[in-house]
């Protein structure tokens, strides 16, 4: 087998230095080292490339791979560790307290009750790290058997961690304020996601961290509102749950007032009844009145000026264009 040829360590290169990137990125660097060859016209190229590094670090127990961010549906792709065991943990910066406060925020997040994906900083911080440390011996009395670097983990030290965190990108912060998973818990965690029985989206079969939900009490369902488009392409078409028939509901990424605008007498029509005569001959002088204000004492006339006199006609004559119609109708 041939070896990586540079184009390929450029690729991984920018991946190991930079972090994830979004599929925009990541495209436009392969653009950029192929020559100008696009990905989405040279698709079979693109894939050939991946494999190619993935066989090569496939020794190494590594892995490229894509995913999407549950909250606003980009795509993301990264390299990452397939071993999760203690020799791994060494070559994390963070210590024992960070990552077990870690493991307590991933496990609100993902097991939040409205599968938002998300908790408030004060949820977080709040979170409880003695849980997440095993004892080896398994005795009932654990609380005194814990490293004192869990049990004197203090708040400061909480906030510390979870500035860290989001500037890592295990965390981010959602549109909300809140707190969800960075793009690198994504892309690292999905077999644990499995391992740890999280419901699965319908439509991709990932964890559905960030996911609409069925309404129907009992019923698991899960949906990432960005394969909701997928799943239900129609939006006047049947929305019926894959799995109960239960109409699914309508979800805040959806829009709604695209049909009410464009239709006749609706917010986003233009024409002559949308800004009458009237109104624009109010418009017109309240516009020169602020220019006059705006010129100053000095420059301001007794008389009016051209500018203003024509103003005013134009608007006259256009409100007197119904009424003289009207007159002719009459006649």
């Amino acid at each position: 087998m041939a070896p990586l040829s540079w184009r390929h360590h450029t690729l991984l290169q920018a991946l190991l230095s930079r972090g994830p990137l979004s599929e925009r990125d990541f495209h436009a660097l392969f653009t950029a080292i192929s020559g100008g060859k696009n990905p989405a016209t040279h698709q079979q190229l693109f894939t050939d490339t991946l494999m190619k590094i993935n066989n090569e670090l496939g020794y190494l127990q590594f892995d490229l791979r894509a995913c999407i961010n549950q909250y606003d549906g980009t795509v993301y792709y990264g390299v990452v560790n397939n071993i999760s065991d203690e020799e791994s943990k060494l070559g994390s910066k963070y210590s024992v307290p960070q990552i077990a406060f870690y493991k307590g925020l991933l496990e609100a997040i993902v097991h939040e009750a409205g599968n938002d994906g998300s908790i408030t900083s004060i949820e977080a911080l709040n979170v409880r790290i003695d849980n997440q440390v095993v004892i080896a011996d398994g005795t009932q009395d654990t609380q005194s058997r814990l490293p004192s670097s869990i049990t004197n983990f203090l708040f400061s030290q909480k906030e510390k961690t979870l500035t860290e965190l989001i500037q890592d990108r295990w965390l981010a912060y959602t549109s909300e304020g809140k707190i969800g998973l960075g793009i690198r818990s994504f892309l690292d965690l999905r077999s644990w996601f499995r391992s740890n029985d999280i419901p699965s989206c319908e439509v991709c079969n990932e964890a559905g961290i960030k996911a609409s939900t069925c309404s129907k009490e009992g019923c698991n369902v899960r949906i990432h509102i960005y394969c909701l488009k997928k799943k239900f392409p129609q939006r006047k078409a049947s929305r019926a749950c894959p799995q109960c028939a239960t109409e699914w509901p309508q979800q805040e990424g959806e829009d709604e007032g695209d049909e009410e605008a464009n239709e006749p007498g609706g917010e986003g029509q233009e024409g002559p009844s949308a800004d009458p005569p009237s109104r624009r001959k109010r418009r017109v002088k309240a516009e020169l009145a602020e220019e006059a204000e705006e010129a100053g004492p000095s420059t301001a006339v007794p008389r009016r000026s051209s500018r203003m006199a024509k103003a005013e006609e134009a608007a006259s004559a256009d409100a007197s264009q119904p009424a003289r119609s009207s007159k002719r109708r009459k006649k």
